[in-house]
């Protein structure tokens, strides 16, 4: 009987040796090439951030959300946590920014264009050809414009910690799109701007606010003739296979303003809110070059992928849009501050190549 305990004490202590050994020695520890688990610091401590937008994951928006959600989370150690919810998942461009203002969402970034319902002057960042470069744009963002415009946020519970980059806008349409004389009579759709529809009334065009989720069904079932946007977004949502006709006109530049709720701001600690802003600075920095090359490589992609006819907008044809838009321009003092529109078209004068 002895004889017989000893065997199985001998067997289970052996067991547990070999047990140690190969799932503690043969298998190394890396901490960081775990998973990180919420309910290892208790998900109570975490705070909580709702990044709301409406484009899909893998364009220049899309990218820089999930980076700057994991930067916020790594430099926190995990005590915040940003859910980014992509593709319009909880809130159309139409219902975001009011879902900021409401504290539904804690973050949003919509296009500057959606801002006119807070104040007509951002519109100034929609005025066509008025930035002529990469610089010029980085320059009406980050300097006194992109100053002034966000000092006016706070008044609506809202402050504005960024701006993103995205690309110059191109034309895709049925039509070529050449001349001026191209767009009389058709129907594009727009996000709600008044300076970009005015644009298209000054060609004789008619404008139509669409959500941007909706716009590809709007151009299959031949609803409107065409609609502006970045290649990125013009590749992502595969405007390119409903649409024949692309030009290269670079005649006006997306971008996005990241926002947060002004009170859940407010309620956040000087650490907490010094992350969240290097966060939002180096995903900024970072996002200025990689929206250039995912705009190039996916027109490369588009040319690839599908017959779409491609027209790269020449300067003497730029100079026939630029006299069809001159009275608009004319008007503009109408809709937005003189001081900034003034500042707008000095950057243009500056950056004009």
């Amino acid at each position: 009987m002895l004889k017989n305990y000893l065997w199985i004490v001998g067997f289970v202590f052996i067991g547990l040796i070999t047990a140690f050994y190969f799932g503690f020695h043969f298998i190394p520890y890396k901490q960081s090439s775990l998973e990180h688990d919420d309910e290892q610091m208790g998900i109570k401590d975490q705070i909580i951030i709702k990044f709301s937008h409406v484009v899909a994951e893998n364009t220049p928006k899309g990218i820089a959300a999930q980076r700057f959600a994991q930067l916020v989370e790594e430099n926190s150690d995990y005590r915040i946590k940003v859910e980014v919810y992509p593709n319009g998942m909880l809130y159309s461009d139409e219902d975001e920014l009011d879902a900021l203002i409401e504290g539904n969402v804690q973050m949003i970034s919509p296009a500057h264009s959606k801002l006119e319902k807070l104040s007509p002057d951002w519109l100034v960042l929609d005025i066509p050809f008025a930035f002529p470069t990469y610089d010029a744009v980085s320059e009406a963002y980050e300097g006194k414009i992109g100053q002034e415009l966000f000092s006016m946020l706070e008044k609506k519970n809202i402050k504005g910690l960024g701006f993103w980059y995205n690309g110059f806008k191109q034309m895709t349409s049925n039509d070529p799109l050449i001349h001026p004389a191209d767009f009389r009579e058709k129907v594009f759709r727009i996000m709600p701007s008044d300076v970009i529809e005015m644009q298209f009334h000054a060609f004789g065009a008619e404008a139509v606010p669409i959500p941007f989720n909706k716009t590809y069904q709007s151009l299959e079932k031949g609803e409107i003739d065409g609609q502006e946007n970045t290649i990125s977004n013009i590749y992502s949502k595969k405007f390119y296979e409903v649409q024949e006709n692309l030009t290269i006109s670079n005649h006006g530049y997306l971008g996005y303003v990241v926002l947060i709720n002004n009170d859940f701001w407010k309620s956040l600690s000087p650490d907490i809110q010094a992350i969240i802003k290097e966060a939002m600075e180096e995903t900024s920095d970072w996002m200025k070059e990689l929206a250039k090359t995912i705009n190039d490589q996916e027109l490369d992609k588009i040319k690839e992928n599908s017959d779409i006819n491609i027209h790269y907008l020449t300067l003497e044809e730029k100079n026939l849009w630029l006299e069809e838009l001159s009275s608009f321009y004319n008007s503009l003092d109408k809709k937005i501050r003189s001081d900034l529109v003034n500042e707008a078209w000095k950057i243009h004068d500056k950056y004009l190549e």
